[in-house]
């Protein structure tokens, strides 16, 4: 569910970053928001306290995160901005790893998935038109989305370190609960990221796609965000930082094969080969952890 959102800019041309990012998170917030009033009398309430941080962690791993992402992608197109993304497991890894853990047991993990990062990332540079490298205006617009790309990645590693620690910190916050209270804040946020620099709303009526933007906007925000949120809070309550990390090489893997599909075309045989590395990453840091 993650995958999708590397597509979906590309998707929805007549929306911009902010539009797309403030749709779908809105549309994670009103979920959030019914899921909280059906069980409302069965859970505890946020604290102030609590309330504050699941503001501060929705700016960094959500709103933030995705506002940077769909303006890398913008400008950087959809492969690169998912590569960098892409070396979060990496990062992950080498900060979350259980202190009983030996380098000796995660290296071969790590080593798989870098050496697939590599050769990716090789592929589509490669690929890419030699003027997008260099320092014409084109090429000014690609390395700025690289950073951007290269922010978005530092804002969603902390995020996840952060969030492993708060969720086993507090074992009495169940996985949904605190889905939906990030929900609730981050739909707040982009709420107000749109009011601010969204566009107008006779804008948006104008759309001559509006009603498939909707449907993006309310798949990724239930899907991609709350559906996977609980997914993932519930790994990140019973699994280690690290392997979790490694886990989201799979958001790499499919990411790709949407922009695959979406472009019509098939991967090339070092593009299988960095899949093939992905995948016996992931299995070598499962055994590695066990």
């Amino acid at each position: 569910m993650w995958g999708l959102v590397f597509v979906v800019p590309r998707m929805t041309p007549g929306l911009s970053s902010v539009d797309l990012t403030a749709g779908r998170f809105v549309s994670f917030g009103v979920m959030s928001a019914l899921s909280m009033t059906f069980t409302w009398t069965r859970h505890q309430r946020p604290t102030a306290r609590q309330a504050v941080t699941a503001l501060g962690m929705s700016l960094i791993g959500a709103t933030g995160y995705y506002l940077l992402l769909a303006l890398a992608i913008g400008r950087a197109g959809t492969e690169v901005p998912t590569l960098i993304v892409g070396t979060i497991p990496l990062w992950v890894m080498l900060l979350g790893k259980p202190l009983g853990l030996k380098w000796s047991h995660l290296l071969p993990g790590l080593l798989l998935t870098a050496t697939g990062l590599l050769l990716m990332m090789n592929v589509t540079l490669t690929a890419l038109a030699p003027g997008v490298l260099a320092t014409e205006p084109d090429g000014a617009e690609f390395w700025l989305g690289v950073a951007l790309a290269t922010a978005a990645m530092l804002c969603w590693t902390a995020f996840a370190v952060l969030n492993a620690a708060w969720l086993k910190r507090h074992p009495e916050v169940s996985a949904t609960e605190w889905t939906n209270w990030l929900g609730l804040a981050t739909g707040v946020g982009a709420a107000l990221l749109w009011w601010v620099a969204g566009s107008a709303p006779k804008v948006l009526l104008a759309q001559d796609q509006l009603a498939q933007a909707a449907i993006i906007c309310i798949v990724t925000g239930v899907g991609s965000a709350w559906a996977a949120g609980i997914l993932w809070n519930i790994a990140s309550q019973q699994l280690s930082v690290s392997l979790c990390g490694q886990l989201i090489v799979s958001e790499t893997l499919f990411a790709l094969l949407y922009s695959f599909w979406w472009d019509q075309a098939w991967p090339g045989a070092l593009q299988w080969a960095a899949a093939v590395l992905f995948t016996l990453g992931i299995l070598a840091s499962i055994r590695a952890h066990r």
